[in-house]
């Protein structure tokens, strides 16, 4: 009988090389599509935080900017005693009775709310342009070198740039495009209103309205946003107003607002206000 020593016992085959790189990749292949739906998961939770971190930091330069207008518009009344708008704007308010105060962006909000202006714009509608030049100090418009109200430094003969404010070259982005409009970071214009009858108070054409301002529930002149109504004790008329002489507002993140709905309420809801309380 023929003996065999230990060492001449063949070893067991491995797995042929072709089918252990099969089984490697198989196996691979399992991992990323565990890794891939790892991260499809994660996104799909993470999304909606990081879209609120970006509402929220374009909330804050919102009201940035407006405290900004509003300060450079003092500035400039401290300045000069009279505030950055054309003689067509005051020309505008001296022809009712009494005395009122002006909105430019009138047209804006005809045209995304419906609004129908009163008659102080019947001769006359602006944007926040004008007053825009006049801050910053331009004699021309960049989109078709047309001239402002500002030509010759009539508005602002000590040149003096009361506002420092981003430009930019496309009239739907934020910040101050060539037409000069001054846009929030929605790219929607800033609706600016200014105590032109200077009784130290300013009533904005949209938040002067009850059924806008009124607080619910109360039959004073109480408002939502600290504003009041100082004329009508009941606080029936559409005569709510900031106490005081400048107010700027955006529409905010949805880029929506809406007559006959209350401030606190629907689309007005997430209106970013420069004098809210």
């Amino acid at each position: 009988m023929k003996h065999h020593s230990l060492l001449s016992i063949r070893p067991v085959r491995s797995l042929p090389g072709q089918l252990r790189s099969r089984a490697a990749a198989a196996f691979t292949l399992v991992e990323l599509l565990v890794v891939i739906a790892i991260i499809a998961i994660l996104a799909a939770m993470l999304l909606p935080v990081l879209n609120s971190v970006k509402t929220k930091a374009k909330v804050k330069m919102a009201q940035v900017q407006m405290g900004q207008i509003v300060g450079a518009i003092r500035d400039y009344e401290s300045t000069y005693n009279r505030y950055p708008v054309s003689s067509n704007a005051m020309s505008a308010v001296s022809k009712v009775t009494p005395a009122d105060d002006y909105t430019f962006g009138v047209d804006f909000l005809v045209a995304n709310t419906g609004y129908t202006p009163s008659a102080v714009y019947s001769t006359y509608r602006a944007d926040n342009s004008e007053i825009m030049a006049t801050l910053l100090d331009l004699e021309t418009y960049p989109s078709n070198g047309l001239a402002t109200i500002n030509k010759g430094h009539v508005k602002n003969p000590k040149k003096t740039q009361f506002l420092n404010a981003t430009m930019s070259t496309d009239v739907k982005a934020p910040g101050v495009g060539p037409d000069l409009v001054y846009r929030d970071p929605w790219g929607h214009p800033y609706i600016i209103t200014i105590d032109l009858n200077y009784d130290e108070k300013a009533r904005d054409v949209f938040y002067r309205q009850q059924a806008i301002s009124k607080q619910s529930g109360l039959s004073g002149q109480s408002g939502y946003n600290g504003l009041i109504n100082s004329i009508d004790p009941a606080g029936a008329g559409d005569h709510f107003e900031a106490a005081t002489p400048v107010m700027v507002w955006s529409f905010g993140p949805d880029g929506k607002a809406q007559l006959n709905v209350p401030a606190n309420q629907g689309v007005n809801k997430d209106n970013i206000l420069s004098w809210k309380q």
